[in-house]
């Protein structure tokens, strides 16, 4: 059988989250096909956890030792929320140790990590994304200048990273500087986004060699001030609709709009793009290449209101992966 390691962990506030995606991917991983590897990397430790044991990950070719054997991988589900696996620095580091990886290549991480490059360069392909202001850490700013730009109230989150941390939803000028300093804490770049009224609704999407998988729209509607770390983990803090209750026009049209978007970045794997609609039109809030694998999470939601199971699209992205690394 083939070895498959998840890498879990990474170097930000964002573990924790990735700890709960690692042990959803491998409960949904077949055993009796592949033999499954959580390995934990942080800045400290890269270790393979196999019981109660840590076996030390040789970084010069990624492997370990258990027993005496030396244990290589035929492919790594990363799901490392952050860095370094959502930012292309792992996938590029695995490029050159030539490690097949089921997530998207360097180039596309390292957009897509990054909110504000991501949304301005989508928006050259028509793609509606809302009005924002990039900040960087230790550059002077003017509160009103932003506001003026982006409105209130706004969103100011990390720039890179996931959704989860440091976001805040400002609805007064005073609270900006503080909301700015507090995304300062997870990231060198802050984002300041104009808030729009709508509609929030998430949509993944996989693409093999095979073929093209669009999964159902999930609407979210959250119960706290907006769709943020507690209501994402927590049941009673928002209601996750899937199927979406929007008409099949609108369904299509967003469903056709994250295919456009996977094949504009290059994106491989699961990925989940999330949106808000207006009264106007669709907006693309962000994309997710490496999204929350939970049983409760979207993904998992959508792909059982397909009618399919995590089990079979684990498989087919794993054997996927491989397969186009023998190409």
């Amino acid at each position: 059988m083939k070895n498959i390691g998840i890498i879990y962990g990474g170097y930000s506030s964002e573990l924790i989250v990735s700890r709960k995606s690692a042990e959803g991917i491998r409960s949904f991983i077949d055993p009796k096909n592949f033999n499954v590897y959580p390995i934990f990397l942080t800045l400290e430790k890269w270790v393979v956890q196999i019981e109660d044991e840590e076996y030390p990950i040789d970084r010069n070719d990624f492997s370990f030792t258990q027993n005496g054997e030396k244990i290589t991988f035929d492919c790594l589900y990363i799901t490392i929320h952050g860095t370094p696996g959502e930012d292309g620095l792992l996938q590029g580091y695995l490029k050159m140790l030539n490690i097949p990886h089921t997530t998207c290549d360097v180039l596309t991480a390292a957009i897509t990590f990054n909110k504000f490059t991501c949304n301005t360069y989508l928006k050259g392909f028509g793609v509606a994304v809302a009005d924002s202001v990039l900040l960087r850490k230790g550059r002077k700013f003017k509160a009103e200048d932003i506001i003026e730009k982006t409105g209130l109230p706004c969103f100011v989150k990390p720039n890179a990273g996931g959704s989860s941390f440091g976001i805040s939803k400002v609805k007064a000028l005073e609270e900006l500087t503080p909301a700015i300093e507090n995304a300062f804490k997870e990231s060198d770049e802050t984002l300041i986004e104009a808030f729009m009224q709508g509609r929030e609704v998430t949509c993944g999407i996989y693409k093999t060699l095979d073929r093209e998988v669009i999964l159902p729209l999930t609407e979210v509607i959250s119960k706290n001030e907006f769709f943020d770390f507690e209501a994402k983990y927590n049941a009673t803090k928002a209601d996750e609709i899937t199927p979406a209750p929007l008409s099949e026009n609108i369904t299509e049209k967003i469903q056709k709009i994250t295919s456009l978007i996977y094949d504009i970045l290059n994106c491989k794997g699961i990925v989940r793009m999330d949106y808000i609609i207006t009264e106007e039109k669709i907006f693309l809030l962000e994309v997710n290449t490496t999204p929350g694998m939970t049983p409760t999470s979207f993904i998992p939601q959508q792909v059982k209101t397909m009618g399919m199971t995590m089990k079979d699209v684990m498989t087919e992205i794993i054997e996927d992966s491989i397969k186009r690394h023998q190409r």
